[in-house]
């Protein structure tokens, strides 16, 4: 395992944001996209997330999840849109093998981290 130092993990934003809309893409097989709600001083941000076999939008939207919202930007699909967020979730060893799925059974489907308590967009995460 490499360690960071705690410089280093400061770095990283994470705040909460609630999904505002969920769909899948007509490309896209693997991915949902997402469009996230950080509050007034943040706004709103697109995020694509590989959870589509294990998910469906209804399961997301209303709900709060932590995402981090500093990663560099990346462009996903055909249409090269940018995933400006990640949500932070667990995802078992057994579900990726080069960074695709290998399998969508119950046991190695990602772990959302839902928030148990209504809290405010944009809220940090430490």
């Amino acid at each position: 395992m490499n360690q960071i130092s705690y410089d280093d993990f400061s770095k990283v934003d994470i705040r909460i944001g609630t999904v505002l809309e969920a769909e899948v893409p007509d490309w896209s097989h693997w991915v949902m996209r997402l469009k996230v709600d950080f509050g007034e001083e943040i706004g709103t941000k697109l995020s694509f997330s590989g959870i589509m076999k294990f998910y469906k939008p209804e399961d997301l939207i209303g709900k709060q999840f932590p995402f981090v919202i500093n990663l560099e930007p990346k462009k996903i699909g055909p249409d090269r849109e940018l995933s400006e967020a990640m949500m932070i979730m667990a995802t078992p060893q057994a579900s990726h093998a080069g960074g695709q799925v290998v399998q969508d059974d119950e046991e190695t489907a990602p772990i959302l981290f839902k928030i148990s308590k209504k809290t405010a967009n944009g809220t940090k995460v430490r």
